[in-house]
C-alpha cells in the first residue's frame, strides 16, 4: 500500500474536522485505539510520543496499521525536534504534530512531503509557521485562553489561517463553540479517550465515543 500523501492527509483532517489523539503503552493496546477510531469513522489518528519506549511502540503500530488499516493516516505528536521527527517519519508517520513551532522540523517535513502541525499561541507564531509551509496550526495550550474568541479575532485580519485547537472537551456544547468560532478541526485526546478506557481495551466503547464526537462535529458544521 503506497503511503498516504501530504495533500490527502491535510484534506482528510479538514474534511473529518477532528483528530483523535492518544497515549498507549504497547503496540497491541495502541492498535486497539486506532481500530476503534477507524471503526468510529476517523481517518486520521495521532499517536502521542510520550512515555518509555514510545518510539518502539509507534514503529510496531505503524507497520500493523499499514497492513490492517491502510485507510488510516497515523501521525506522531509531541515531536520537538527534527531528529525525532525524522525517526517517526521513517517509521511511517504520515503527519507530525508539535506543542511548539520549530523551523528545522518544518524544513524536514517539507523535504519529506509530510504535513507539520506545530503548536502556536500568538498571531506572530502562527504567521511564522505559515511562512514555513504549515497549512494547519495547533492552538496550544488552548485551555489557557478563550480559544474560540482567539480564533474569531485571528480570522479578522487572517481569514485563511487554519487553526486546530487541541485537548478540547469532548462535549456537544464545546464542539459547537469551537466550530462556530471557525476552528478548522479539533484535536481531542483524553477527554474523548481517557487513559482508563484505553487501558481496558474496550474497543466497542471507544468506537461509540469517537462516532458520537464526529457526529457532533458534522452537526456543528451544518449549523454554521
Amino acid at each position: 500500500m503506497p503511503p498516504i500523501d501530504r495533500l490527502t492527509v491535510l484534506r482528510t483532517i479538514l474534511e473529518d474536522g477532528a483528530v483523535p489523539t492518544f497515549v498507549a503503552p504497547d503496540p497491541d493496546t495502541a492498535f486497539d485505539v486506532v481500530a476503534a477510531c477507524h471503526d468510529g469513522g476517523s481517518r486520521v489518528v495521532e499517536f502521542t510520543n510520550r512515555g518509555d519506549f514510545a518510539y518502539a511502540t509507534f514503529a510496531a503500530l505503524a507497520r500493523r496499521v499499514d497492513a490492517e488499516a491502510p485507510g488510516v493516516a497515523l501521525g506522531a505528536g509531541t515531536i520537538v525536534d527534527a531528529p525525532t521527527a525524522a525517526l517517526f517519519i521513517a517509521a511511517g508517520a504520515r503527519f507530525i504534530v508539535g506543542q511548539s513551532f520549530d523551523a528545522d522540523v518544518a524544513r524536514l517535513c517539507n523535504k519529506r512531503r509530510v504535513p507539520y502541525i506545530p503548536g502556536c499561541f500568538t498571531a506572530t507564531e502562527i504567521g511564522a509557521a505559515e511562512e514555513m509551509g504549515c497549512e494547519i496550526v495547533k492552538l496550544f495550550p488552548a485551555a489557557a485562553v478563550d480559544g474560540p474568541a482567539f480564533i474569531r479575532g485571528l480570522h479578522g485580519p487572517s481569514p485563511a489561517s487554519r487553526v486546530m485547537p487541541t485537548n478540547v472537551e469532548a462535549t456537544e456544547e464545546a464542539t459547537r463553540r469551537w466550530i462556530a468560532a471557525g476552528a478548522a478541526a479539533l484535536g481531542v485526546g483524553p477527554h474523548l479517550l481517557p487513559p482508563a478506557l484505553i487501558a481496558s481495551r474496550d474497543v466497542a466503547t471507544m468506537t461509540a465515543r469517537v462516532r458520537e464526537f464526529l457526529g457532533w462535529v458534522r452537526e456543528a458544521r451544518a449549523a454554521v
